[in-house]
C-alpha cells in the first residue's frame, strides 16, 4: 500500500490557493491558519499561513522545529525578519513569539511538541 499526500505548486499563489486551511484557535495565537501535513507523536508537520497583522503564541520548542517560508516576510520576536526561501532551525529549549506585518506562508516540521511560555 502507498499512502502519499501530494500538493501541487505550493510555491505559487495557484498552488496555496488549492490548499484547504483551518483556523488556527489557540490562546496568544491570532489570524493564523493551519493545514497538517502529518503528525507521528511527537513529530508534526504543517502549512501555517499567517494573515496581515497577525502573531503566534510565545512557546518554547521541546524539540527541533524547522520552518520554511514559501511566501510573505515572518518576524521573530527577537528582530530577525525572514524572506521567501530563508530556512530556519529553532533548537529544542528555544522559545520566540513568531508574527508577520504583511501575511506569509511557512512550511514547518517540528520534532516536539512545543509549550506555552507566559509573561514578558
Amino acid at each position: 500500500m502507498r499512502d502519499v499526500l501530494v500538493l501541487r505548486e505550493i510555491l505559487t499563489q495557484v498552488g496555496l490557493d488549492q490548499v484547504e486551511w483551518e483556523t488556527w484557535s489557540q490562546p496568544g495565537r491570532a489570524g493564523a491558519e493551519i493545514h497538517p501535513l502529518y503528525s507521528c507523536d511527537p513529530a508534526t508537520a504543517f502549512l501555517v499561513r499567517f494573515g496581515p497583522d497577525s502573531h503566534g503564541d510565545r512557546h518554547e520548542h521541546l524539540g527541533h522545529e524547522l520552518m520554511l517560508v514559501l511566501q510573505g516576510e515572518l518576524r521573530n520576536d527577537n528582530g530577525d525578519r525572514y524572506t521567501v526561501g530563508d530556512l530556519i532551525v529553532e533548537a529544542p529549549n528555544s522559545t520566540h513569539r513568531v508574527s508577520s506585518e504583511t501575511g506569509c506562508v511557512l512550511l514547518v516540521v517540528r520534532e516536539g511538541p512545543t509549550v506555552p511560555v507566559t509573561g514578558s
